[in-house]
């Protein structure tokens, strides 16, 4: 199956893997490379003072070398094991240590620290094109094309925020708008149920149609502010109305991207007055209207596959990136350094830098 993270751009990468989509970037844990790299400064001049714990470290360092060659130019042996702590070398340098990771953690909490988080999106607006052509009734899903693709398509529709706006088109032989864009839930998810099938395959149409709705709610100069995207669902390729080529550049004009869904195998067949009709999918086509307006091109060959895909297109339509900052995790984490680091020189008696 082909799997994209699904963005508002005019590029449309290929990938024949599929992982699963995250709303959340990973953590410090999980990864900590892409955690760094998502990890900015409000003022990061402020950081040139961990060039000081630098020094202090080195100041330590230092005078714990003076020390030890102060220790060894004692002549009596047996005095010097008097007057050296029986406590183990190394609980010495805890202390000093935590000290040096709080004043670590300080500087950069001083920095105010900001990272990228997603955060649901309020103003997208997704037109849901569903296949119901005669094709859809192949089993090469379980338990049928359209029972599955019905199926994806609500679980899809329960995981968007509440605040997107959701309409949806059938389209076989005719594209017909069944739900404007709407934030009614149920009334699109009732649509869904009652989709039924028919005739031909009109994907052209089906675009056309998914973009008037979309034009019928947002201005042309609302498109930046409020992105809106048609994601089309289908098993074939056009054999009714007009043309992709023309839907194309129609969408592209318009300015709204279409993601398109191949779903079902190569495999598929209907049964036709008793005669086994083969109906394969038609990935070239899908793959070139995704391409021609900017949108993401996909591949399902199962249910569970389906739903995957209309995951990453809501984790990546449904939730948009937006910055804030994270100065109190390293205000905590600073504290609870120095407060060990105090807590463990006084119970100790060790001196700490500085």
């Amino acid at each position: 199956m082909m799997h994209y993270a699904l963005a508002f751009t005019d590029e449309t990468p290929t990938n024949d893997a599929t992982t699963d989509a995250s709303q959340d970037l990973p953590s410090l844990w999980s990864d900590p490379i892409e955690w760094a790299q998502n990890l900015t400064f409000s003022h990061p001049l402020r950081l040139w003072w961990l060039i000081g714990l630098v020094l202090l470290l080195a100041i330590y360092a230092v005078l714990q070398f003076r020390r030890h060659q102060y220790a060894i130019r004692f002549a009596n042996v047996e005095l010097l094991e008097k007057v050296i702590p029986t406590r183990a070398n190394w609980k010495r340098h805890i202390p000093p240590v935590l000290f040096l990771m709080g004043m670590l953690f300080g500087i950069v909490a001083w920095a105010e620290p900001n990272q990228v988080v997603q955060v649901p999106s309020e103003r997208a607006t997704i037109v849901l094109a569903i296949d119901t052509s005669i094709s859809m009734r192949a089993e090469d899903v379980s338990p049928s094309r359209i029972e599955g693709a019905k199926d994806a398509a609500a679980e899809f529709l329960e995981d968007l925020p509440a605040e997107i706006n959701v309409g949806l088109v059938s389209f076989n032989g005719i594209a017909t708008l069944r739900v404007p864009p709407t934030k009614n839930r149920a009334s699109v998810a009732s649509a869904i149920q009652g989709l039924e099938l028919g005739e031909g395959t009109a994907i052209g149409e089906a675009i056309f149609s998914g973009a008037a709705a979309i034009d019928a709610i947002l201005p042309d100069d609302m498109l930046e502010q409020q992105p809106a995207r048609i994601v089309l669902m289908t098993d074939g390729k056009t054999n009714s109305g007009r043309p992709d080529a023309q839907a194309i550049e129609a969408a592209r004009r318009a300015g709204v991207p279409v993601s398109t869904i191949a779903f079902g195998t190569t495999e598929g067949v209907i049964d036709i007055d008793g005669f086994l009709q083969p109906v394969p999918v038609d990935f070239d086509a899908l793959a070139v209207i995704a391409e021609g307006t900017g949108g993401e091109f996909f591949r399902a060959a199962n249910t569970d596959e389906l739903r995957e895909v209309y995951d990453d297109i809501g984790s990546s339509i449904g939730f948009e990136p937006e910055v804030r900052p994270v100065t109190s995790p390293w205000i905590a984490t600073a504290l609870a350094f120095l407060l060990a680091s105090w807590v463990l020189a006084t119970i100790w008696r060790v001196t700490l830098p500085g």
